[in-house]
């Protein structure tokens, strides 16, 4: 490995300008808030096209310097900018590699590069007569729009599915050949069908390319939805803890009908509130409980809610054409004799729930990243697992992971995005990462989650680095060793980010 050479190499073929090696720049590129600390770093890389990611590549495998590529570097929470692993040269594709390449309003979509971000793309839209909709996360405004749909990231809406909304990818190889995907793989120069037409003759390689180290894709197509006219949320809000088995019971006929598109987020108070407060007990407590029922209750009073929230929304050509679907949906939800209904005019005001209504209606939006706030130190980290909407089995993971939280002295914070069959839990993790007591308490509590549910069978959609080696050694070892083997083939010399997801 000869670093000296491979950053000499880069800086004469893309320009001096495209290499970082500063100690700040380092530093700053190595940050995460997990609990096994910063990462070193060599240097950080800024590509500009295509061209570049392919020369860098090629300069990798010359001198066996190992690559850690990035879109936004705003997987808060995942890993941030980091690399898996120390010594890795960070290829931060966002900061000239952001270009809208195309949008197309007939069609509705839109041709990206890895450094646009959602609120790019969305004041795009706006600026192009706001025909189209982004899906949102509730996460960083400055997320990359590819980076959330390769590492399987999610809106609310329903267009929540990103990586199903890509449509035709363009990826540098570990050799640094490019190939394209889709209707993209004809070898001409008039690509008629690429970003529309998802499958095409042969394999499908796109799936390849989740979640992976197989490649670095450098544009991609993303499917937009048409905004309509109008949109009315709604919530209910639900008293106890022990109410979530019946919310979710509730939930699933109104998704296997269709009835309602959006996705449910169903979030217990302290994620809602958390990003307005900081834990009122910490300082008492010294961090080394979670908060009390007395202090919630305080909370929830505070801001006209309860233990859960529930979310969804409807769209249509008039507020008027949407009431008769706002009242059924609030006799559904009565009929539980628990539900209190708030409607949209009134959520508008509440600043938690217009998060969510931002987030259902593609608006881009911060409000959640004021959970990294509810304790002091910056630790954070999200744990993901899922549930199938069946109340009895949620309930029964509800307090099973509650309980782990309470074990270590962590606050329960936790939204599912509920769908038909499924909902995905995003369990948030909030820490003293200063503290050593309170970040190896975090980590624990963590591992133990992973183990508790893993032995009822359940996996997780997405990982921290720090744990993605934990969560691979839990897959089937023939599965391992077909990853392996497509590395392999793929990047024979182990360039672009070794460890990723546990693929060496």
């Amino acid at each position: 490995m000869s670093n000296e050479a491979f950053f000499s190499e880069v800086a004469n073929e893309i320009g001096a300008q495209a290499v970082d090696r500063s100690d700040d720049t380092c530093l700053r590129y190595g940050e995460t808030t997990l609990p096994a600390g910063d990462r070193h770093l060599p240097g950080v890389l800024f590509p500009a096209s295509t061209t570049d990611v392919q020369a860098i590549v090629r300069a990798a495998n010359r001198n066996k310097v190992p690559l850690w590529p990035i879109s936004t570097g705003q997987n808060i929470g995942l890993g941030s900018r980091a690399p898996v692993a120390p010594g890795q040269v960070v290829v931060d594709l966002g900061r000239r590699m952001n270009r809208i390449i195309e949008v197309n309003d007939e069609l509705g979509y839109a041709v990206v590069e890895p450094g646009v971000s959602f609120q790019a793309l969305q004041d795009e839209l706006v600026r192009r007569g706001d025909r189209l909709m982004v899906s949102a996360t509730s996460g960083p405004p400055l997320g990359g729009v590819l980076g959330n749909a390769l590492d399987k990231g999610g809106g609310y809406g329903p267009y929540f599915d990103h990586f199903g909304m890509l449509c035709g990818m363009e990826i540098v190889l570990g050799s640094g050949d490019t190939i394209r995907t889709g209707d993209g793989s004809l070898a001409s120069d008039e690509l008629l069908n690429w970003h529309v037409s998802k499958y095409s003759f042969g394999p499908v390689l796109d799936g390849l390319f989740a979640q992976s180290n197989y490649g670095i894709v450098t544009r991609a197509g993303v499917w937009l939805m048409p905004r309509p006219p109008a949109a009315q949320s709604f919530h209910f809000v639900f008293p106890d803890d022990d109410d979530f088995g019946a919310i979710i019971d509730l939930c699933r006929p109104l998704k296997m009908s269709n009835f309602v598109p959006t996705l449910f987020r169903v979030c217990n108070d302290n994620y809602v509130i958390g990003s307005e407060e900081t834990n009122p007990e910490y300082a008492s407590g010294g961090g080394k409980r979670a908060v009390s029922p007395e202090a919630r209750r305080a909370l929830q009073k505070k801001y006209g809610l309860g233990a859960w929230i529930v979310s969804g929304a409807f769209y249509g050509p008039s507020a008027q054409a949407i009431a008769p679907q706002i009242e059924r949906v609030k006799a559904h939800f009565g009929a539980s004799g628990k539900a209190r209904y708030i409607a949209h005019d009134e959520a508008e005001k509440i600043v938690p729930l217009k998060t969510a209504i931002d987030a259902m209606t593609g608006r881009p939006t911060s409000g959640e990243l004021g959970l990294l706030k509810w304790r002091p130190g910056g630790g954070n980290s999200w744990f993901l697992p899922g549930t199938p909407m069946l109340g009895a089995k949620a309930a029964e993971l509800d307090r099973l992971a509650r309980a782990i939280y309470a074990e270590h002295g962590m606050d329960f914070m936790v939204m599912h995005v509920a769908s038909a069959r499924f909902a995905r839990g995003l369990h948030v993790m909030v820490w003293n990462r200063a503290d050593a007591d309170e970040n190896a308490r975090a980590d624990a509590c963590y591992k133990k989650l992973v183990l508790e549910f893993a032995r009822r069978g359940i996996s997780v959609g997405r990982a921290p680095t720090d744990y993605q080696e934990l969560h691979a050694g839990m897959l089937m070892p023939e599965f391992r060793q077909a990853c392996a083997a497509i590395k392999k083939a793929l990047d024979p010399n182990g360039i672009i980010a070794p460890g990723k997801y546990g693929i060496s």
